[in-house]
């Protein structure tokens, strides 16, 4: 995947919530390979992450009418190359 792209949709996007790896809205549950491990369903992996930008979870609005494939592939796997480097 594209983490050029991804870093520019997750700019425009997700930041509003998540800027720095943090969580504006449920502070605990941050982007941060701990939080992920533990609150993401289905594990730490792009995968996972993916299912959670596409169909949103709780406070987390859906992205998939809004994102492309292109695009959502982008960002899971930024996010998941940020919390796995500890790049946050």
């Amino acid at each position: 995947a594209d983490l050029v792209l991804g870093a520019e949709v997750f700019n425009n996007n997700c930041a509003a919530c998540h800027a720095g790896g943090q969580n504006s809205v449920i502070n605990e549950r941050t982007l941060q390979k701990g939080a992920l491990e533990q609150y993401l369903a289905g594990g730490f992996n792009v995968e996972a992450i993916t299912t959670q930008v596409t169909n949103g979870k709780g406070a987390m609005p859906a992205w998939g009418d809004r994102l492309d494939e292109f695009e959502i592939a982008a960002v899971a796997a930024y996010v998941f190359d940020q919390a796995s480097g500890n790049k946050w």
